[in-house]
């Protein structure tokens, strides 16, 4: 047995347990991605390919030295394997930007303000809720925004006499559906977009006319689905006739003001990135900057509440997919890909979009996106294929397929923990039974749209 071959069953050895060990969630995930990282790195460079070259490319660390790192004319492909530091660096600066929002109270300030604008009606604050869930989530983490809004509508049911199960099930899908829209709405879109050098405009005028369709078709759904459901319980005598007022919710109105500026100073940015030569590690950096200025003596708070543990996660996830990507394997997998759809670009398509879906349902699809990207280069290199059409479906397949189950996507675990928290718990058979028709729709809608529009 050669060495290569020896480097690639380690190095699928180790993804595999990664892989294991993040879906049994026995240990915290980035723990588990940091250690196959540098298991990767010693067995895997080390020991079988005494490779010092693999290492420094995984790591990767040159490319932040370099002005393209920071400031593109124009877009290009990322050429470099290993750890995506524009991602880290970009999901890191609206870590920052999201908690200064949070602080100053914008998030339930938009919520009971959109809640008054509908009359405290439960049916269009169901509609509308949709709506902005799928709207936030284009340019904020859906975490957050399942984090808030979860919180807001079990208050308003509680004020309105109606069921929220319904209702935060239906945000917690919008959410996961609105980020696959641009480029910064999940983490997904962002290592895409800047591993194939794609700008906020590519995402939005590709997987946001399909999310755009998609949400309309979902929101009818979710209507029709639980219409029955919606019906308020017990309201008779005990009706408030007081609500509560939406400027009770900022906390800080300066900060309020500077915030707002910051989120729409940062949303000019995205939107005009491939224009200005600004990369989205800047517009990061930018957007954190801004907002630890505007928060002043809160700034501390605001770096301490910093998931780190994700960038971690982030970290030891990018240094295993290096490792996959130097031993040749994920070309390997592109070749079968290929194989099976015989050069079909339709099937092609169908394959990863679907493929994409049913493991995103069950387990990260942090990590099968990152896997997927050098597949879908390679695929692009070796068949007719369309690069950018193969990203798309890889967006839309990952995005989706994570609404379908409690436990696909970061925003479904925050949605239905916040839910069992308020004594609202949603076990898999009600979670699912909406749920899954919702994603086989919208990845029905997505299969035709790529196929018609670009094949």
């Amino acid at each position: 047995m050669d060495l290569l071959m020896m480097a690639q069953i380690a190095a699928g050895m180790i993804f595999i347990f990664m892989f294991a060990l993040i879906v049994s969630e026995k240990v915290e995930r980035h723990i588990v991605t940091l250690l196959s990282g540098c298991a990767m790195f010693l067995i895997v460079f080390g020991l079988c390919m005494h490779s010092t070259s693999a290492m420094v490319k995984t790591l990767n660390l040159g490319n932040i030295l370099h002005m393209s790192f920071w400031y593109q004319p124009y877009s290009v492909l990322e050429e470099s394997s290993g750890i995506n530091w524009s991602t880290i660096i970009f999901i890191a600066g609206m870590m920052i930007m999201v908690e200064g929002m949070a602080r100053v109270g914008f998030f339930r300030w938009l919520c009971m303000t959109i809640a008054k604008f509908v009359r405290y009606q439960v049916v269009p604050i169901f509609i509308t809720f949709m709506i902005m869930s799928a709207v936030l989530a284009m340019f904020i983490d859906s975490i957050t925004v399942i984090l808030f809004l979860a919180a807001v509508t079990i208050e308003l049911a509680q004020l309105l006499r109606f069921h929220p199960v319904p209702m935060i099930l239906s945000e917690i899908f919008c959410a996961n559906l609105g980020g696959s829209a641009t480029m910064c709405g999940d983490p997904p879109n962002i290592i895409i977009g800047t591993s194939l050098g794609y700008s906020f405009a590519d995402f939005i005028t590709n997987t946001g006319v399909i999310a755009g369709i998609s949400l309309v078709a979902v929101v009818i759904y979710f209507y029709v689905a639980y219409r029955k459901e919606l019906q308020p319980v017990g309201r008779t005598t005990d009706v408030p006739t007081v609500y509560p007022n939406p400027m009770d919710a900022i906390t800080d109105k300066r900060g309020f003001v500077l915030s707002c500026a910051v989120f729409g100073i940062t949303v000019l940015m995205l939107i005009t990135h491939a224009q200005t030569g600004m990369t989205v590690a800047l517009i990061g950096v930018l957007s954190a900057v801004a907002t630890l200025l505007a928060a002043g003596r809160h700034a501390p708070m605001l770096l301490k509440k910093i998931d780190y543990k994700t960038l971690l996660f982030f970290i030891g996830l990018f240094m295993v997919v290096g490792g996959l990507e130097q031993t040749g394997i994920l070309e390997t997998i592109a070749f079968y890909i290929g194989e099976i759809s015989g050069g079909n670009q339709m099937l092609m398509v169908a394959i990863i979009i679907w493929i994409s879906a049913v493991a995103s349902a069950f387990v990260d699809n942090i990590p099968f996106a990152a896997t997927m990207i050098p597949v879908i280069k390679t695929l692009a290199l070796t068949t007719n294929a369309e690069l950018s059409v193969l990203a798309w479906a890889l967006s839309m397949g990952t995005d989706v397929g994570g609404s379908a189950t409690p436990i696909g996507a970061s925003a479904n675990v925050v949605g239905t923990s916040v839910a069992a928290r308020e004594g609202h718990p949603i076990s898999w058979a009600q979670y699912c039974r909406r749920s899954v028709p919702a994603t086989i729709l919208v990845l029905i809608i997505s299969t035709i749209f790529i196929w018609v529009r670009y094949l």
